[in-house]
């Protein structure tokens, strides 16, 4: 038997499906076995097409705007953009300075990394950014 299942579920009908005639046969034998289980449903994580874009246009950001008088590495914009997107929280660091406490990209649904993405192409456009790494397509 398997350690697991994982489904992606895109509609009602398919899902109806899966669930029915792959989860639960799988559920019913694991629990008949006196195996006790843990049922997660959330929605998807960020794809890799929307990872590799987020991150030419981090890049193609980090080119071309001065922020206050730096330039920002794209790691560095990748913070600025989900800490205004998730409205995050800063505290003080251990040694000063300051910690912004946020979310990874990595576990955003494609709905958030959608929402990131928009809000990235519109601070581009208010700044004159000129998408034009192949990912960005």
């Amino acid at each position: 038997m398997t350690t697991g299942i994982t489904i992606t579920l895109v509609n009602p009908v398919q899902a109806y499906k899966e669930i029915k005639d792959v989860v639960w046969p799988w559920v019913k034998a694991m629990l008949m076995a006196e195996h006790r289980l843990t049922l997660t449903v959330k929605p998807a994580k960020r794809s890799d097409a929307q990872n590799r874009r987020m991150w030419a246009m981090l890049e193609e950001i980090s080119h071309q705007v001065d922020w206050y008088g730096r330039r920002l590495t794209s790691e560095e914009w990748k913070h600025v953009f989900t800490a205004a997107l998730q409205k995050q929280d800063v505290v003080p660091g251990i040694d000063g300075g300051f910690v912004v406490l946020g979310k990874s990209t990595s576990s955003m649904s494609v709905a958030q990394m959608s929402e990131l993405q928009t809000l990235m192409e519109a601070f581009g456009a208010e700044r004159d950014v000129h998408f034009s790494a192949q990912e960005y397509a």
